[in-house]
């Protein structure tokens, strides 16, 4: 309020000191009113001129449509991860023997006979494949010829290793032999043995690598109206010996590449054509949408530059950056976001859905942001109601404050970060990575798996387990007990000053508040040109009696 009164305190001296108080008056109030309307929510524009609120009706529409569009797609999406991951549990029920879904480690080996067996047992079985399996597995077929598996053994180049006397002499130099096996060989036991690029040495051996290429087609999607993906896999087993500790970890390694079939004849249903439909019609309420707020953007940007030239003229002061800002809707610009993220991820749904591409990822990524921030953005249109506006209040006056306080909390977080990783990491298999240390941090913080991270540091050393309860209770007291507190108190304080509508007013809002005309009061019927030439006009005389 004292904002408010400064400013007619200087109105009326600049009025008086013009002699011009009719004509001034007029151009400030016409203006003030195209201020007002600018910040008016739709309902109040509808009532002030009888705008429709064109912007809200489509991004009503936008969260029908969308969300409908993230489901289909959703659905599809999730065919083919499922398809995927089925099918590496079958590659490794094939070629691992005795696998027995290792939900709690890797399958291992201990002895050079169990390793010859494995590697004996995985050639015979893709040699074997069409006889075993009870999918639509085939063999990679390139200019009639199909693609071998592929046995490659990486090792030092040269080394004398004698644990005995405690002696040893290596070449660093890496190795790699391969030997090619076709699908249709047949493979005694002592092929292996008797092959001359291929003897292993286990005191040099780092890994041993099996490389194979199976083909595939996934036809569930057309029960689902969708034509079907085909699929390479690009198979890698890997008998990993780096460590060298007596233990040789086995594991599969799958690549997936998608694309069209060559040659397909299919029945393909009305669906299809609604479905295209359907990301048309997506693609054109999101386009309609995009340029009704690049619009709006650019219209308040230009009466941003107008109040500012505005305030200085005649009131002869400097907009501050809040002020400013606020000509630039932040709401507009999620939406804006939004709706290039839904036009490009509905472009690239389309060609996965014709078969022109493939990338799943990135158009899940891109339609699933986009639907997310549909989803907030419709808080804009609750916060026109003053019960339901409080939350926007809130976070708005409270983040510069969380940002802050969040920067200084993230010192000490990452302080205890690096302390655990280094010292904990070797005996902790939740301390083993910098990653998974602030996973496990960022867990006991919000009171996770807490029992579970105390209970695994019991066997160790004695000067371990006692830092290691040093370093959880002090982490536990430090952000449970003082930073979740403090920060849950800066928010709540500043709910509580929002509550008891003690918001500051900024000069541009002290400005607008002087027009009392309620939007059925048919004052603003006025055109914004005519408003912006007598503004002009005004200002430039202001301008030339000053001089």
């Amino acid at each position: 309020m004292e904002d408010s009164e400064q400013l007619l305190a200087v109105r009326s001296e600049a009025s008086q000191r013009n002699g011009r108080c009719s004509l001034d008056t007029k151009t400030v109030e016409d203006f003030r009113w195209r201020l007002k309307y600018f910040f008016m929510n739709p309902c109040e524009k509808y009532r002030a001129r009888g705008r429709k609120p064109w912007k809200l009706m489509i991004q009503i529409l936008k969260i029908a449509i969308t969300t409908i569009q993230l489901v289909s797609f959703g659905l599809s999406n999730e065919m083919m991860v499922t398809f995927k991951d089925e099918n590496l549990m079958t590659f490794r029920n094939l070629f691992l023997k005795g696998y027995k879904d290792h939900r709690h480690g890797s399958l291992s080996l201990y002895t050079k006979r169990d390793v010859n067996e494995h590697i004996h047992y995985i050639i015979n079985r893709y040699t074997n494949l069409q006889n075993l399996t009870v999918g639509n597995l085939a063999y990679e077929l390139i200019n009639g010829d199909y693609t071998p598996l592929t046995l490659c053994q990486v090792f030092y180049r040269n080394s004398t290793i004698d644990p005995e006397n405690d002696t040893f002499d290596i070449d660093p130099h890496i190795d790699k032999d391969c030997i090619s096996i076709h699908p249709m060989q047949s493979l005694s036991n002592n092929t292996l043995a008797t092959h001359p690029n291929f003897s292993l040495d286990f005191r040099r051996l780092l890994s041993v690598n099996i490389y194979l290429t199976l083909k595939t087609i996934n036809l569930q999607t057309v029960r689902h109206h969708e034509l079907p993906d085909c699929y390479d896999f690009h198979i890698v087993i890997i008998f990993d010996n780096r460590a060298h500790s007596g233990k040789i970890k086995v594991d599969i390694e799958n690549d997936v590449r998608i694309y069209e079939c060559s040659d397909w004849n299919v029945e393909a249903g009305k669906n299809d054509y609604l479905l295209l439909s359907f990301d048309s019609v997506v693609i054109l309420a999101c386009f309609a949408s995009l340029i009704l707020c690049i619009r709006s953007v650019i219209h308040g940007i230009q009466l941003q530059f107008e109040f500012n030239i505005f305030f200085h003229a005649y009131y002869n002061k400097t907009v501050s950056w809040s002020d400013r800002m606020e000509f630039v809707n932040g709401w507009y610009m999620l939406i804006i976001v939004s709706d290039i993220m839904t036009i490009t991820g509905s472009v690239l749904k389309i060609g996965i859905q014709t078969k022109f591409l493939t990338n799943y990822d990135v158009c899940s990524i891109l339609l699933g942001t986009a639907t997310m921030l549909v989803w907030v953005g419709v808080i804009r249109y609750l916060s026109f109601f003053k019960k339901y506006n409080i939350l926007i209040l809130t976070l708005r006056a409270a983040l510069p404050n969380v940002f802050r306080f969040c920067v200084c909390a993230a010192m000490i977080y990452l302080g205890y970060c690096f302390c655990g990783w280094i010292v904990l990491g070797p005996y902790h298999d939740k301390f083993r990575t910098l990653a998974k240390v602030t996973e496990c941090l960022f867990s006991l913080l919000n009171g996770d798996d807490m029992f579970s991270t105390f209970l695994r540091m019991r066997d160790k050393t004695y000067m371990v387990w006692l830092f290691s309860r040093l370093y959880l209770y002090s982490f536990i007291s430090i952000f449970i007990y003082m930073v979740l507190s403090l920060f849950i108190a800066l928010i709540n304080d500043t709910y509580e000053t929002i509550k008891k509508d003690k918001e500051p007013v900024s000069q541009l809002q002290a400005f607008i508040a002087e027009c009392i005309d309620q939007p059925e009061s048919g004052r603003y019927q006025i055109t914004d040109e005519s408003t912006c030439c007598m503004f002009s006009r005004d200002v430039s005389d202001i301008s030339e009696e000053k001089h």
